[in-house]
């Protein structure tokens, strides 16, 4: 019987080392890995480029390790509600690939694909087609882009098993199950560690074939990145 479970996110990340090519789930703060970025924030492992959607918030996510210089690429689609980032970046502090977000989104599928190049009109005629391949289909122009994979891939379930099958919950969902096909290593942290047998194999998001390791995570925050409310 395979098991992958590891004890806890130390466990899990020790063994990341300086420069290497994260993917880290989640969209603004929903879904993100709290446990592994709290755990990478201990080890002090640097000069990290991360592929994400986005850098969390200042005093959260990917935010934190923003603040503690561990990250020297950023490779994503918004910054806005990370002031920190907005400041690397302009600084030139920071290195940073902003990328139209469905493109994004298709650079990590076709990475976990094996599929090393596509064509996308997004952002053709703007300053993201810089150095970029230009075909025309069919009268339309279209981008070259390539293929988005990583040394590991950090993302978080709702329900996973001994053997990596991983449940993903709500818009929770996001970006991890194709993150987690396109790391060399995928790391999955989840709310609930089920035994093996235990999810019904038509609900599972992402199959444990894609994950290497797997910990029950605790202390989920779970924030809210922005709350709305009507006055009543």
């Amino acid at each position: 019987m395979i098991n992958k479970v590891v004890k806890d996110a130390d466990e899990a990340v020790k063994d990341i080392p300086d420069n290497a090519i994260l993917m880290l789930g989640g969209f603004g703060l929903c879904g993100i890995p709290e446990n592994c970025i709290s755990a990478l924030l201990k080890t002090g492992v640097k000069g990290l480029t991360c592929i994400s959607n986005n850098a969390g918030v200042d005093d959260f996510g990917i935010g934190l390790m923003l603040k503690t210089r561990q990250v020297k690429k950023m490779i994503s689609s918004y910054v806005g509600e990370n002031a920190e980032f907005e400041r690397q970046l302009l600084a030139g502090e920071l290195e940073v690939d902003l990328i139209p977000q469905g493109t994004l989104a298709e650079r990590v599928r076709a990475g976990g694909a094996g599929i090393p190049a596509f064509f996308t009109p997004a952002g053709y005629g703007t300053e993201v087609a810089e150095g970029k391949e230009v075909r025309e289909f069919d009268g339309k122009k279209y981008l070259m882009e390539s293929w988005l994979q990583a040394d590991f891939a950090l993302v978080k379930a709702w329900k996973g098993d001994s053997a990596g099958n991983l449940v993903f919950k709500g818009t929770a969902r996001n970006f991890n199950p194709m993150m987690a096909t396109a790391g060399k290593i995928t790391i999955a942290e989840v709310e609930e560690l089920v035994p093996l047998g235990t999810l019904d194999p038509n609900e599972i998001h992402t199959p444990g074939i894609y994950v290497q390791r797997i910990f029950e995570g605790k202390n989920y925050e779970k924030r809210i990145e922005q709350r709305t409310v009507t006055n009543r």
